[in-house]
C-alpha cells in the first residue's frame, strides 16, 4: 500500500501540531495525558514517514542530477537503484506503522490459565505454561504478579491468574489466547504411554478504574472461611470473598490474600477486567467476521497450539508454523519468534484487507 505524498505531510503536520501544543506548557492534567498518549502512538508512524519523504526526495534529486549532469550520470543511476531496491521496504513498515491500533493494544493484561482435559497431567501442563509466560515476560522486561492459584498435590494448577505489567503486554499476548495442547508422556503414567491433555490460556486487557465503573448496588459480596492450602491463618479467619456481578452474573472468588480487604480489591480488580472484556466483546461483535479473518479470533474454545513433547515440536494451527525448539520456548526466550509470527500474520492479512 503506497502513502501518497499529501497523505504523507498531513501526518508531518499532525506530528508538528502536538509536539507544538506538548511544549507550549499550556496543557494540564487530562489534557497533557490525551496529549502526549496521541504524541506516543503518533511518533513511529511519523518517524516512518519522515523516513520514506527523505528517500523519495533523494530519489527525485538523483534522477534529475542525472539528466542535467552527464559525468555523474553513473554514479547517479547507481544510487537511485540502491534506493529504489530500498524504499519498498521503507514503504511497507510506514503502512504497518499506519494500521489501525487496537485501543487495548498498550494496556496491562490479566493472565488466566485453566486446566482442561487430563486431569492432573492438565494442571501440570497448566503450571508449564505460566512458567513460560513468567519468563516471557521477564525477557521483555514486565512485570508479572500472581493473584490467585489453585494448585494441585503434584503442583500443577487447576486454576491460575496473573497481572502482567509493562511494555506492550497486551499487544504481544493477545494471540495467546485459546486452547494450548499437550502430547507427552505423564510423570502420573506408569505405562509409558503418550497422553493427550488440555489447559485454556486467556489473555484479557486490564482496565482503568475510570474505564469500568461498578455500582455498588449490582454487587453481592458474601464473606466466608478461606479452605485448602495456605497455613493455618488462612483456615481459621473470615477473608475469603466472593463477589457476585448481578446484572451479568458474573463471580470472581478470591481468598489468597490473608486479609479481608485485599482479597476483596484483588477480587475487584478481576471482575473489572472481565466486565470491560465483556464490554470489547460486545463492541467488537460487528466485526466478528472480519476478525475471523485475521490470527485467530481470541475465543477461547478455539484450540490454537500443540506442545508436542516426544517429537519436540511446538505447532501454532491458526498460522501453520511448527517449531522443533520445545524446551527453549517453554523457557521462554523461544516464544518470541512464535509471537512475531503470529503479529506478522495478523499485520499482512489487514493490509490485504485494507488493499482489497
Amino acid at each position: 500500500m503506497s502513502v501518497s505524498d499529501a497523505r504523507l505531510a498531513q501526518i508531518a503536520a499532525r506530528h508538528a501540531e502536538i509536539e507544538a501544543r506538548l511544549a507550549s506548557g499550556t496543557l494540564e492534567g487530562a489534557e497533557f495525558v490525551a496529549a502526549s498518549r496521541d504524541y506516543a502512538e503518533l511518533e513511529p508512524v511519523a518517524k516512518a514517514a519522515r523516513a520514506v519523504v527523505s528517500m523519495r526526495e533523494e530519489l527525485t534529486s538523483l534522477q534529475a542530477l542525472g539528466e542535467t549532469d552527464p559525468e555523474m550520470r553513473a554514479l547517479a543511476e547507481e544510487e537511485i537503484a540502491s534506493l529504489k531496491a530500498e524504499l519498498p521496504e521503507a514503504e511497507h513498515k510506514l503502512s504497518i506503522a499506519m494500521l489501525p491500533r487496537d485501543s487495548a493494544d498498550a494496556r496491562p493484561a490479566m493472565l488466566e490459565i485453566r486446566a482442561g482435559t487430563g486431569g492432573d497431567e492438565a494442571a501440570l501442563f497448566a503450571a508449564d505454561l505460566y512458567r513460560m509466560y513468567e519468563r516471557y515476560a521477564a525477557e521483555q522486561g514486565w512485570k508479572i504478579e500472581m493473584v490467585s492459584a489453585n494448585a494441585n498435590e503434584l503442583g500443577g494448577f487447576k486454576e491460575v491468574v496473573a497481572n502482567i505489567a509493562g511494555t506492550g503486554v497486551f499487544a504481544k499476548l493477545k494471540f495467546e489466547s485459546g486452547v494450548h495442547r499437550v502430547q507427552r508422556v505423564p510423570v502420573t503414567e506408569s505405562g509409558g504411554r503418550i497422553h493427550t491433555s488440555a489447559a485454556t490460556v486467556a489473555v484479557l486487557p486490564e482496565p482503568d478504574e475510570v474505564d469500568v465503573q461498578i455500582d455498588p448496588g449490582d454487587l453481592k459480596i458474601d464473606i466466608y472461611r478461606a479452605s485448602g492450602a495456605g497455613g493455618q491463618h488462612v483456615n481459621t479467619t473470615d477473608s475469603a470473598v466472593r463477589l457476585t456481578h448481578l446484572p451479568t452474573g458474573l463471580v470472581v472468588i478470591q481468598q489468597d490474600q490473608r486479609s479481608q480487604h485485599k482479597n476483596k480489591d484483588k477480587a475487584m480488580q478481576v471482575l473489572r477486567t472481565r466486565l470491560y472484556d465483556l464490554r470489547r466483546a460486545e463492541v467488537q461483535g460487528a466485526e466478528a467476521e472480519a476478525r475471523k479473518a485475521m490470527v485467530g479470533s481470541g475465543d477461547r474454545s478455539e484450540r490454537i497450539r500443540t506442545y508436542n513433547f516426544p517429537q519436540g515440536r511446538v505447532t501454532d494451527h491458526r498460522i501453520n508454523l511448527t517449531l522443533h525448539r520445545l524446551p527453549e520456548i517453554l523457557e521462554g526466550p523461544g516464544l518470541v519468534e512464535l509471537i512475531d509470527a503470529l503479529i506478522a500474520e495478523d499485520q499482512a492479512k489487514r493490509l490485504a484487507a485494507m488493499d482489497s
